[in-house]
């Protein structure tokens, strides 16, 4: 009972649920605004945390200025991924997306001397990431530990919130403007939206990128929070992660991210740590696969009595 009623455990919650929320935000725009049905959206996660890694381990970068190029590699790679494929059906789209997802994972795992292979990062370049972009990052929250008084956990909880919160409050102005509301157009009738005068094509390469850049800087907090990662941290698995909380929130609404991603924080992180009655009765792993479980049945409740999400609106879902 003493590990929930620490700081350190609400505040590892805290910054997962706003790595989460990056994530997750990216999906609501491919696929809240715009109707584009990515389950491979891990694969730009991925391209960030490792982008970045790459460039200050094995070629001594600035940090910062390869964290902007760990963004840029996911949104090249974006623009890659939709130009031959954008033009598919929604179900041919997601079966490309999660494939090619999966394709960049089993390079990471192959290429031993780029990505330090299927131990990770602490295998890059025969260096711990630690003594790297680990160090650089280390003393930047140094200084926001100093300027606001607070612990190495406190500052991270509150930069990741801020990037975050900054995040959705750009996607949800970006949302009222004509850009966004052709973006819902399209998510609703693209042939109605093109016989209009809209590119629906450049449109739905736009919120992909987009999707893309919030994926990628979630890849960037996941590294700087957690060091060391391997092929294995960006399964598909998390893209369906991301897909639970837009559905736990509300699809069509960025305010809902945040909502759903701390839902989501609380039964996924929260419950590792759970060591009280009944939890205390089963195992580590046992307790690893109760916390689906919960998640699973959260999920199917909302899906029959709320499909909207929490603070969805009913509307988004029936204009069809």
């Amino acid at each position: 009972m003493s590990t929930i009623l620490s700081f350190g455990f609400w505040s590892f919650v805290g910054i997962v649920a706003g790595i989460y929320t990056l994530f997750a935000l990216g999906v609501q725009v491919q696929f809240g605004f715009a109707g584009l049905l990515n389950f491979g959206h891990v694969a730009f996660m991925g391209i960030g945390a490792y982008g970045m890694a790459i460039l200050v381990v094995k070629e001594h970068w600035n940090m910062w200025l390869a964290a902007g190029c760990g963004v840029a590699l996911a949104l090249l790679a974006a623009l890659l991924l939709g130009l031959p494929t954008l033009r598919l059906r929604a179900d041919y789209f997601a079966i490309v997306t999660i494939a090619f997802s999966e394709i960049l994972r089993y390079v990471a795992t192959n290429e031993d001397r780029l990505t330090g292979g299927s131990q990770g990062t602490i295998n890059l370049a025969g260096v711990g990431v630690a003594a790297q972009y680990d160090g650089a990052w280390k003393s930047f929250l140094g200084h926001v530990q100093d300027a606001l008084h607070v612990g190495s956990d406190g500052a991270m909880l509150i930069l990741v919130w801020a990037v975050a919160l900054a995040a959705v409050a750009a996607v949800w102005a970006a949302m009222r403007t004509p850009w966004g509301r052709v973006l819902k157009a399209i998510r609703e009738d693209e042939e109605a939206a093109a016989s209009l005068g809209r590119n629906v094509f450049a449109y739905k390469l736009q919120a992909l990128a987009l999707g893309a850049a919030l994926g990628a800087i979630a890849g960037l907090f996941y590294a700087w929070q957690f060091s060391f990662f391997s092929p294995d941290d960006f399964a598909p698995l998390l893209t369906f992660f991301a897909w639970m909380i837009v559905i736990l929130g509300g699809l069509g609404r960025a305010w809902t991210v945040p909502v759903g991603a701390l839902v989501f924080g609380v039964l996924f992180a929260g419950t590792r740590f759970f060591d009280f009655a009944p939890f205390s009765l089963l195992s580590g792993t046992e307790r690893a696969y109760l916390r689906l479980i919960v998640i699973g049945a959260v999920i199917v409740g909302l899906m029959l009595f709320r499909p909207q999400g929490i603070l969805g609106k009913r509307e988004e879902m029936v204009l069809e």
